[in-house]
């Protein structure tokens, strides 16, 4: 029982800890915490959301590892760039924490989807693959999102595995995986289109990759691609 406890104290921190950090997320979007300013101490922001000292530590932890905030030592932590605020009312209220933890989780899974994919794919997923790319190619062509032709490349090359369960997971969390997505490629149509063209690199190296049955670029290529397509959530203007 008293392990029980102590694991839903340990929930129970990561949540509050969770909700400091959408909030300081949602202050920096704003322009509460301008950019290059430096954030008020951990014992104010204690003090300003009503959370202890550990908390707000852990939220600032996540916040360096999203390169939204950088620690400059014996000056605190400052604001290192502003996430687009039109992210903010795409992401479902209080949960831009697990949709990052998400993409955490799919930066292992779909690298070893990949590298998988290198190893097993036959004719008639090299055609799905193909098609899909393409079809991305498409929508980037006639300036429209692509959400769902990105998420059909993903399944394409889940597909390819040959492992069914890598087919089942993405049907699981499909709903997760269609925020990510959606998120990523609605902020790209903001960006330059270098930075759009950047994108669509990263799948045509993965896919290359897969058809050279080159696994171990496979698996880096989409690793780097997922922890990319996090990081261009908080690239704000």
């Amino acid at each position: 029982m008293k392990l029980l406890a102590v694991a839903d104290s340990n929930r129970g921190a990561t949540r509050f800890s969770d909700i400091i950090y959408e909030k300081i997320v949602g202050m920096i979007a704003d322009g509460n915490f301008p950019v290059n300013e430096r954030l008020p101490p951990e014992s104010k922001l204690a003090v300003m959301f009503g959370a202890s000292r550990p908390v707000v530590r852990e939220a600032l932890e996540r916040l360096r590892a999203d390169g939204l905030v950088v620690s400059r030592k014996g000056s605190g932590s400052y604001v290192r760039q502003r996430p687009d605020s039109s992210m903010l009312k795409m992401v479902p209220v209080g949960s831009l924490a697990d949709v990052q933890r998400f993409f955490e989780f799919r930066a292992g899974l779909e690298a070893e989807a990949a590298e998988l994919a290198a190893r097993n794919w036959q004719p008639a997923d090299k055609e799905r693959i193909t098609a899909a790319l393409f079809a991305i190619e498409q929508c980037l062509r006639d300036g429209k999102l692509g959400a769902e032709e990105d998420q059909a490349l993903h399944d394409a090359i889940a597909m390819a595995t040959g492992n069914q369960f890598h087919i089942t997971v993405r049907e699981w969390f499909r709903p997760h995986f269609a925020i990510g997505h959606s998120v990523t490629r609605s902020l790209s149509l903001k960006r330059t289109p270098e930075q759009i063209r950047s994108v669509q690199d990263e799948h045509a190296v993965i896919v290359e990759a897969i058809f050279a049955r080159n696994e171990a670029e496979a698996h880096d290529a989409m690793k780097r691609h997922i922890l990319n397509a996090r990081a261009r959530m908080f690239q704000g203007v």
